[in-house]
């Protein structure tokens, strides 16, 4: 089994119904990736011991996806050099807003990118994972440009209605 290339992290395990479009869109790029459940609030020593030795594991991107304060991410930006997706999740009353804000509000030097809110977020944080991988793997540069390609072909084929 090939060594993970992708870490995607969430902060509960009622978020995985959500990240699993994450995981789809990377096997189905054949990005090999590992999933782990791990809190900033309720695990952080167990939290910040995985991101500090995420890259000397060989990983390159990590995606972190949570719920209200959201701040999994931002804990991950703390301990590693790598880049850091959040996916925001709709899990307050706030509906996604609180996550999604206090997700891209990093001071400066602590940059973690952030995508929409839920399902679209996570399979986003996919493609931006894969689009980092490929700028240093010319096979996966080649998988996701005949992905974008695909995509376009099919809007074409439908934008004729009638």
């Amino acid at each position: 089994m090939p060594k993970p290339l992708v870490a995607v992290v969430m902060g509960s395990r009622s978020d995985l119904s959500v990240m699993e479009e994450t995981r789809a869109v990377l096997a189905g790029f054949g990005v090999p990736h590992e999933t782990r459940i791990l809190s900033a609030h309720r695990t952080p020593a167990e939290a910040a011991a995985y991101f500090s030795a995420a890259e000397g594991r060989g990983l390159k991107v990590v995606v972190c996806a949570a719920g209200g304060a959201a701040h999994l991410a931002g804990a991950a930006a703390a301990h590693t050099t790598l880049p850091v997706i959040a996916v925001p999740l709709d899990g307050s009353p706030l509906r996604g807003w609180d996550a999604l804000l206090s997700s891209v509000m990093m001071p400066p030097g602590v940059p973690v990118a952030a995508v929409s809110v839920g399902a679209w977020g996570a399979k986003n944080a996919a493609y931006l994972a894969v689009a980092v991988l490929a700028l240093s793997d010319a096979g996966l540069r080649r998988k996701l440009r005949a992905f974008r390609t695909a995509q376009r072909r099919k809007i074409l084929k439908d934008s004729v209605v009638g």
